[in-house]
């Protein structure tokens, strides 16, 4: 989610030992495993050297916990902000275990004008029994509109492009079914995702063109058109991905045993990359003491200047060409969604507080912040944990969203922290993160996991995060 600092059933987490270890860890290192029935995705992008669309590929084997008649993508970057700004997918084709497969494109939010809707449903001709493994082919196109200040465009100046949530997301959160709430006019993410296995992210483009991506850089290889270059990208369990390409300083990092590839476009220049990195590893070091492990061995980071604040994904980060030294916040805070959206998920069009909330609370702790430096306008309010839609009633929904999703229930969380005291809520936490990783959380998983603290639910039923007892 942009920010301007800035689960049901599923399978039990099994704590492996030595999954992943931190330089700077203060607690244990044990980190669980990602669930095993999880979706397998394969992803090619080809990307032309004008990066004003791109021709992608995508097959998914997919293991529904339910039965199902039917399978649903959502196609984001139609919804209206990116959409308005010349943004679109449009999904061309669709096959089912190797047959083709009827496409109903529904609206759900997108803009009349819009060339497609943020909701794709694939009837199946049979049914779909828990348990039940089926492969679905999309191939799409994606345009980007120039200098869009959001997780998809291209530079009108520059050559580089940006594309993330790029690509039709199984919308399939496990115990509950297919998400299809229509995406509205709020600036901030609506999108809820299971993890599933990368098993390749394969992004050609021309040779001359830097590229970055997710999870760990396998390699690359000769492109299948003279000039252009494939590089391949794989990880065990992300939620999303983003895809960076074009004329990028680029740089390397180890960081507290995590590898950070850090890009800048050629405009970028507020801070160097070195600047970024020191920002970096001040900002994991205290976001790990306070959260445990980072929760990625890579973490791809890349500066754009058409972009003016943060856009997270798991284990990836779009910032703005910022001053470092002045808006550490913006660092720390999207840091810190890599255990608020990227480890633990959330619905974020339905409980948009789970990532952003907690995410402001871990900056403001960890940067040695008692509360936000940009208090909202008005009095405290009493609905942190309403949905995406509910901002809508507003003159100004976004201002308003933000100042008492980010502000008001960041500064909730600080309070309960101080009411529960911070040893017994820091190990709450730490539980919730353990006990929730590589799902979708729900309120009901934060209210178990502060259980026996209170004071501490006290303070998030008061300002509407969680409902009364």
């Amino acid at each position: 989610m942009r920010s301007r600092l800035r689960a049901a059933a599923r399978a039990t987490a099994v704590l492996t030992a030595a999954a992943l270890v931190c330089g700077a860890c203060s607690i244990g290192s044990s980190v669980p495993t990602p669930w095993a029935d999880r979706p397998v995705v394969t992803l090619a992008f080809d990307v032309p050297a004008d990066l004003q669309s791109v021709r992608g590929q995508e097959r998914v084997e997919f293991t529904p916990d339910l039965a199902t008649c039917e399978l649903v993508f959502r196609a984001w970057p139609n919804k209206p902000a990116t959409s308005a700004a010349g943004d679109s997918l449009v999904v061309q084709r669709a096959a089912v275990d190797g047959r083709q497969a009827e496409l109903v494109d529904v609206a759900s939010g997108a803009p009349d004008d819009a060339p497609a809707g943020t909701l794709l449903r694939i009837p199946l001709d049979d049914c779909l029994e828990p348990g039940q493994r089926v492969t679905v082919d999309l191939d799409f196109t994606l345009q980007l509109g120039p200098d869009v200040d959001e997780r998809v465009g291209t530079s009108s100046t520059l050559d580089v492009a940006w594309f993330g949530t790029a690509f039709p997301l199984l919308a399939w959160v496990r115990g509950r079914g297919w998400d299809s709430d229509p995406a509205v006019a709020v600036t901030g993410e609506m999108a809820v995702s299971e993890d599933f296995q990368l098993a390749s992210l394969d992004v050609t483009a021309p040779s001359s063109y830097a590229v970055t991506g997710a999870g760990r850089l396998v390699g690359t290889t000769e492109g299948a058109a003279a000039g252009t270059t494939r590089h391949r990208f794989t990880a065990s369990a992300v939620r999303d991905v983003t895809v960076s390409v074009g004329d990028l300083e680029v740089a390397e990092r180890r960081i507290n045993g995590v590898q950070v590839h850090l890009a800048a476009d050629r405009a970028a220049d507020a801070s160097t990359l070195a600047e970024w990195a020191a920002q970096i590893r001040t900002s994991m070091d205290s976001l790990v003491t306070l959260l445990g492990p980072f929760p990625y061995d890579d973490l791809w980071v890349t500066v754009l200047s058409s972009e003016s604040s943060g856009i997270e994904f798991p284990g990836a980060v779009q910032f703005a060409d910022v001053d470092v030294s002045t808006r550490s916040a913006l660092v720390t805070h999207e840091l810190a969604h890599m255990w608020f959206h990227g480890l633990v998920g959330s619905d974020q069009g339905t409980d948009p507080w789970l990532d952003e909330s907690f995410a402001t609370f871990a900056q403001l702790v960890a940067d040695g912040q008692s509360s936000p430096t940009d208090q909202p306008s008005g009095a405290a309010r009493d609905d942190v944990g309403e949905t995406m839609a509910y901002w809508l009633r507003f003159r100004q929904p976004s201002s308003v969203y933000y100042d008492t999703v980010y502000t008001e229930g960041g500064a909730a969380l600080v309070e309960a922290r101080d009411r529960a005291g911070h040893a017994a809520f820091d190990d709450a936490l730490r539980s919730y993160l353990r006990d929730n990783a590589y799902s979708v959380a729900t309120p009901a998983d934060v209210a178990a996991a502060f259980a026996d603290l209170p004071e501490a639910l006290a303070v998030l039923r008061r300002v509407g995060a969680l409902p009364p007892p």
